[in-house]
């Protein structure tokens, strides 16, 4: 199976975290994550900084087309060839928890879920895995989940649907997520989710951001205003903005991770993408934010890769990121459904499915506002 590479097509690729989880042949933190049988032959993102983030890791990306094009309006027929596996996050900022919470309403974020399956149908890849916040299992008052797996059934898909938390997959952060793996019908290999492997023995924060080499790339320090600082040092590790009530510097916020510090001995709280004063993650012992280098530590990335953009641009690639160490387990199991290789579905030390109703509506359009 080694020697075999299977073709991938990735859509919304970002600093290209699925791929390289799904590449493998990396170091994290103090295990290795051997190298598996895929490699990415066209990557499509239309953000160019996220775009020169692939072509400068060409370690990690060797022989693959790099597209800095919108998906809406690329003009598909332009992909030659044929691809064993299609993989994407499909941008979530309707789904999450933070914000509108629009789902498929949102005409914009909330229908490139349809971008992702038209690739599906036009490609027809013996698997697919797309990606997306926790949110997306309540968005519409639980449709837009019914909706999206229906469609990609329509395709001629098996669809499995998983809830992850990837702190359970050895990454030292809570980050809840959603998996959609899709299995052609007709291959006779169902897909079996891999074991856990640190759910009773999560990584910590301390431990994932300890020993950083000094000359790491993307490891400068974040500026932070005096007052910020004075504000990090009256919070104590784990607590947040709360901490300030009754000080000079007392704020009013509206979510917990607003100037949270990390907990040394727990995993990190989830890495956000973006986001104003007091969304920067912020260091245990120091008090700062987290530089770049030590988000991506916190995401599962390797040290050598390096990331292109400004501080923001950087931040934004890794809090959208998929952790490359946590997707490769999954990468691992889709590897054995392509060989034909079963695994046993009565492990009881692994996620489960979630079980997912038929949709009220006939098609996603039926649920515009």
């Amino acid at each position: 199976m080694d020697n075999i590479k299977y073709k991938i097509l990735s859509l919304f690729t970002g600093c290209g975290g699925l791929d390289i989880g799904f590449h493998g042949d990396f170091e994290y933190l103090d295990r290795y994550y051997r190298p598996l049988p895929f490699e990415t032959i066209s990557a499509i993102d239309n953000n160019k900084d996220a775009c020169s983030t692939l072509r400068y890791n060409s370690k990690y990306f060797k022989n693959t087309e790099i597209l800095c094009a919108d998906i809406t309006s690329y003009p598909i027929e332009n992909l030659k060839g044929e691809f064993d596996l299609l993989i994407g996050g499909f941008p979530c900022v309707t789904f999450s928890v933070v914000g509108k919470q629009a789902g498929i309403k949102d005409n914009v974020n909330g229908r490139l879920y349809e971008s992702f399956a038209k690739y599906v149908e036009y490609f027809k890849p013996k698997v697919f895995l797309a990606e997306n916040v926790k949110g997306i299992l309540s968005a519409n008052s639980g449709e837009a989940i019914k909706i999206i797996k229906a469609r990609f059934e329509t395709d001629g898909y098996r669809v499995n649907v998983f809830p992850v938390n990837f702190a359970d997959f050895g990454i030292p952060q809570l980050r809840q997520r959603v998996l959609f793996i899709g299995i052609r019908e007709d291959l006779k290999t169902d897909f079996v989710p891999p074991e856990f492997i640190s759910r009773n023995n999560y990584v910590s924060a301390e431990k994932a951001l300890c020993n950083i080499p000094e000359n790491c790339p993307n490891h400068n320090l974040i500026k932070c205003l005096p007052r910020t600082v004075k504000m990090l040092e009256i919070i104590p590790p784990g607590s947040n903005y709360k901490a300030l009530i009754g000080t000079e510097y007392e704020v009013k916020g509206l979510m917990s991770n607003i100037y949270r510090r990390l907990k040394p001995d727990e995993p990190a709280y989830t890495v956000i993408a973006s986001g104003g004063g007091g969304t920067w993650t912020y260091h245990y012992c120091e008090p700062r934010p987290l530089t770049n280098r030590e988000r991506a530590r916190l995401q599962g990335f390797p040290d050598d890769l390096v990331f292109c953009g400004s501080n923001s641009e950087v931040r934004r690639q890794i809090g959208n990121a998929v952790p490359p160490a946590g997707i490769h387990p999954f990468a691992e199991r889709i590897a054995a459904v392509l060989a034909g290789i079963k695994h046993s579905s009565k492990n009881l030390n692994c996620i489960r499915e979630i079980v997912i109703e038929k949709p009220l509506y006939k098609n996603s359009y039926e649920i515009s506002a």
